[in-house]
C-alpha cells in the first residue's frame, strides 16, 4: 500500500461511509505532501461551511491516524485538508523501494483476466503512424495492467480474408498488368514490388484474386510482425486469424446465439442485429442480401471466441477512422455478457518535417510508414513521443525534436537523468546501497522533493490502470527527471559527511530502481551511457 492509499484509507474512516473523494499530490510549491477537497463535497450535501467540516475531519484524523504517521494535518484556505507525512514514513518508503526493487509498484489492484486487442490492421500493406500509435498504447497499457495485478493477453486480430484482401489480390493483378487498373485498388510501391517479385505466382493465380490476396497478405503480415515485434519492441501473445473464425464455425455459433436471444431480424432481404437496443444509432447488417456474413459478424464471432476462452474483460484499441464502430461492437459485448468492455479510439497524427506537413494516404501509397519512422528516430523516441499525448487528442509529431540529441528532447532528458544517477553509484563503486541510513539526514528541499517524487510511482500505476491513461507514465517520467536533475545540480553525494552521504546514496539507488521500473513499464531502454 503506497503513501497516498494509506492516507485515503485514514480519511475514509473520518468521513461518512460511502463518501467518494480523492487524495492528490500537493502542488509543488506547497510544504504539504498530499491534500484532499473532501470537505467541499460534504459541505454541498450538508449545506455547511467547508472549512468548518474540514476542521472537524482534520481533528478526527489526528485521533484515528496511526501514531507517528503524519507530521502535520492542517486545514488551509476555504476548506482544503493538507497532509505532511513524517520522516519515518518517508524512510519506510525508501527502504521499501530498495528492498522490493523490480517489484516496487506492483499492485494487487486488478484481479481479472484481460484481453487487450490492438493494431489489428489489415495485412494489405505497411503499418501507418496511426497503427503505430495504437501499437505503443496497447503495449504500454498491457504493461500497466500486468503491474497492477491483471492477467493480460495481447492480441492482434488479423483480417486475412474478405473484401479488402480480395481488393489486394486485384491490386496485385493490376500492378502486374493482368487486369485493368482501378481507383479502388491499392497504389503503394509495396504492391508493385510484391507483384514484380512473384510474376509466376501471379500468372498461375490470375483467376483467383482472393487466394492471391490471401497469399500476399501472409507476406505482408510477416513484414508487419518484423516492424512491430523486432523493431518497435511491441509484444503480442496471440495472432488470431479472421479466416479461422469462419472455418472453426464461430460465425455460425454467434449468429445462432444472437437469434436465440431475439436480437436478429430480417429486412430488405438482409439479416440485421438490433444494436439500437444498446445505444447504437442504427441497426447493423450481419448477413447481406447475397447471403454473405459481414465483417461485423466475423468480429462478433471473434468476441465470442474471446469470451469462450475465459476473458470477462476486453479492451479494444481502434484507429481514428473507427468511431462509428464503437457502439455496435459494444452492443455485441453486452449481448455476449462481458463484465467489462472498453473501446479506445486514438486520434490522428500529423508528421511535421521542417515546418511542413508530410501528408499520408494509404490508398495512394504516399505515406510515411510506422516502420520508416521507427528506423528514422529509434524505437525509444517513437514510443515516448506517441505516449506523451493522451490517445483521444490529436498530435503533431515533431521530427526535428525527435532527432535532437540534447535535453530539449524529452526522451533524452529522462534517460539522461537515469544515466546521471547510475554514474554516481558507479563512480562511488557502490553496487548495493545500505538500508541502514538515517532519513533525517535528507533534509533539504531537493532531498525531500526527490523522495516524494519516487513514492508517487505506485500511484501513477494505479491511476493509469484505472483510467487507461498511459500518458501519465511519460508525464511522470519527465517530472521525476526534472526533480532528479535539480537534486543533482544542488546536492552532493560523495564528499559529504558519512551520514548525509549514506542517506543520499540510498536515495540515488532508489531513484535508479524507479527509473528502471518506469522505463520497463513504458517500454523504453535504460541506457548505460549517453
Amino acid at each position: 500500500m503506497g503513501i497516498r492509499s494509506r492516507i485515503t484509507a485514514i480519511v475514509a474512516k473520518a468521513v461518512p461511509k460511502g463518501t467518494v473523494f480523492d487524495v492528490r499530490v500537493a502542488e509543488e510549491h506547497q510544504e504539504a505532501h498530499y491534500a484532499t477537497m473532501v470537505a467541499f463535497q460534504l459541505a454541498k450535501a450538508e449545506k455547511k461551511n467547508p472549512r468548518e467540516i474540514a476542521t472537524k475531519i482534520a481533528d478526527s484524523i489526528g485521533v484515528k491516524a496511526p501514531k507517528g504517521f503524519f507530521e502535520k494535518v492542517e486545514v488551509a484556505g476555504p476548506g482544503f485538508i493538507n497532509f505532511s507525512v513524517s520522516s519515518n514514513v518517508l524512510e519506510e518508503e525508501l527502504k521499501r523501494i530498495l528492498n522490493e526493487k523490480k517489484k516496487y509498484g506492483t499492485l494487487k489492484l486488478l484481479k481479472k483476466k484481460v484481453q487487450l486487442e490492438f493494431i489489428s490492421a489489415n495485412p494489405t500493406g505497411p503499418l501507418t503512424l496511426a497503427n503505430g500509435r495504437g501499437g505503443f498504447l496497447g503495449d504500454a497499457l498491457g504493461n500497466v495492467l500486468a503491474r497492477a495485478g491483471a492477467k493480460v493477453e495481447r492480441e492482434y486480430y488479423v483480417n486475412d480474408t474478405g473484401n479488402q484482401v480480395l481488393n489486394l489480390g486485384k491490386s496485385i493483378l493490376a500492378a502486374g498488368g493482368i487486369i485493368p487498373d482501378s481507383e479502388e485498388y491499392y497504389k503503394g510501391d509495396y504492391v508493385k514490388e510484391w507483384a514484380d517479385g512473384h510474376r509466376a505466382l501471379i500468372e498461375s493465380m490470375k483467376g483467383k484474386p482472393l487466394s492471391l490476396g490471401e497469399r500476399a497478405a501472409k507476406d505482408f503480415l510477416r513484414f508487419i510482425k518484423t516492424a512491430v515485434q523486432k523493431k518497435a519492441r511491441i509484444k503480442f501473445d496471440r495472432f488470431t486469424s479472421e479466416k479461422q473464425i469462419h472455418t472453426t464455425g464461430l460465425v455460425k455459433k454467434v449468429l445462432t446465439l444472437f437469434k436465440k436471444k431475439n436480437f436478429v431480424f430480417e429486412e430488405d432481404g438482409a439479416t440485421w442485429l438490433k444494436t439500437t437496443a444498446f445505444g447504437d444509432d442504427k441497426d447493423r447488417v450481419i448477413i447481406t442480401k447475397e447471403g454473405n456474413p459481414t465483417y461485423f459478424l466475423a468480429d462478433a464471432g471473434h468476441y465470442l471466441q474471446t469470451k469462450q476462452r475465459g476473458f470477462d474483460t476486453k479492451i479494444n484499441i481502434l484507429g481514428p477512422d473507427h468511431y462509428g464502430y464503437v457502439a455496435r461492437i459494444q452492443a455485441v459485448a453486452k449481448i455476449l455478457g462481458f463484465k467489462e468492455s472498453t473501446v479506445l479510439v486514438t486520434q490522428a497524427i500529423r508528421l511535421m518535417e521542417q515546418g511542413e506537413l508530410v501528408k499520408m494516404s494509404k490508398r495512394k501509397g504516399k505515406f510515411v510508414t510506422f516502420e520508416e519512422l521507427v528506423d528514422e528516430v529509434g524505437a525509444d523516441v517513437a514510443r515516448f513521443f506517441f505516449l506523451m499525448i493522451a490517445p483521444e487528442t490529436h498530435m503533431d509529431f515533431d521530427l526535428a525534436l525527435a532527432k535532437e540529441r540534447s535535453q530539449k528532447n524529452p526522451v533524452y532528458y529522462v534517460q539522461y537523468a537515469y544515466v546521471r544517477a547510475k554514474n554516481i553509484l558507479t563512480k562511488m563503486k557502490i553496487t548495493t546501497a545500505s538500508k541502514n541510513f538515517d532519513v533525517t539526514k535528507l533534509s533539504t528541499v531537493h532531498d525531500i522533493g526527490l523522495i516524494r517524487e519516487l513514492a508517487r510511482f505506485p500511484e501513477i500505476i494505479e491511476d493509469a490502470a484505472r483510467d487507461y491513461g498511459v500518458h501519465r507514465l511519460t508525464r511522470y517520467a519527465s517530472e521525476l527527471a526534472k526533480t532528479f536533475h535539480n537534486f543533482y545540480e544542488a546536492e552532493r553525494v560523495a564528499g559529504e559527511e558519512k551520514g548525509i552521504s549514506d542517506a543520499r546514496v540510498a536515495l540515488v539507488a532508489a531513484t535508479c530502481i524507479i527509473f528502471e521500473n518506469l522505463f520497463s513499464t513504458i517500454g523504453i531502454s535504460a541506457p548505460k551511457k549517453m
